[in-house]
């Protein structure tokens, strides 16, 4: 994969109307390429490949999924839960209370 195919798959998308955009959308989409292959674990889940794409958007179409993280992530904090395990790694306790209003 070099750049010009990037381009060009995105200049297909954009004129073939496969994807319907929003009249103001940017103009410009931002790419960068990692040339080096996915790692893999082994015995773990995910199957060997050569190539791998990460896409970022800004959406809303993912705030509940979100919401919902952070709720989970709120009942963990307010439990204390795997605090251990960030201030094994270095994180400060007061760096929880700031994020998330932990005990």
């Amino acid at each position: 994969m070099v750049p010009k195919d990037v381009h060009a798959a995105i200049t297909t998308i954009e004129t073939k109307s496969i994807i319907q955009f929003v009249d103001w959308y940017p103009t410009g989409f931002k790419v960068g390429i990692n040339y080096q292959p996915p790692t893999m674990v082994p015995g773990g889940d995910l199957a060997k490949v050569q190539q791998a794409v990460c896409m970022l958007s800004n959406t809303t179409a993912i705030a509940d999924t979100w919401a919902r993280l952070d709720h989970k992530s709120d009942l963990m904090c307010a439990k204390c839960a795997f605090v251990h395990w960030y201030m094994g790694e270095g994180t400060e306790e007061g760096e929880f209370s700031e994020g998330h209003g932990c005990p």
